[in-house]
């Protein structure tokens, strides 16, 4: 198994343990897991940014590293991993995801930054019916 694999599944087995976490009602626990997952996920990214001919694998793993660190709470280092992931060549289907999670980190402050205030997860919600 390479390295890239390695890491990659040492960061999906921590993120599934988050989830479990979360479900037991231990949030302290699922932070200090998904914080382990994105580590592990942005190094297996790291191996990967520079072969911009290993899709879809180089761009899936920046969109997971991405989702990890927007869990986290690290916005700008989910952009520059969206930003990265997008400037290969990834298949359209996951350069839209990348796309999608840009537009979710950004919204809600480009929303207040126009005077408008709107809880996301409301508009979510609306979009859904």
């Amino acid at each position: 198994m390479s390295q890239i694999q390695m890491l990659h599944q040492q960061a999906m087995d921590l993120a599934e343990a988050a989830a479990v976490a979360r479900l037991k009602g231990t949030p302290e626990q699922a932070a200090q897991l998904t914080r382990q997952a994105f580590e592990r996920e942005i190094q297996a990214a790291a191996l990967i940014a520079t072969t911009l001919d290993a899709e879809p694998t180089r761009s899936v793993l920046h969109r997971s590293a991405a989702s990890l660190a927007i869990e986290c709470g690290e916005l700008r280092a989910a952009e520059r991993l969206i930003a990265t992931a997008l400037s290969g060549n990834p298949p359209l289907e996951i350069a839209e995801e990348l796309k999608d999670l840009f537009i979710q980190i950004n919204l809600s402050q480009y929303l207040k930054r126009q005077g408008i205030h709107i809880d996301i997860n409301e508009l979510q919600g609306l979009v859904n019916q």
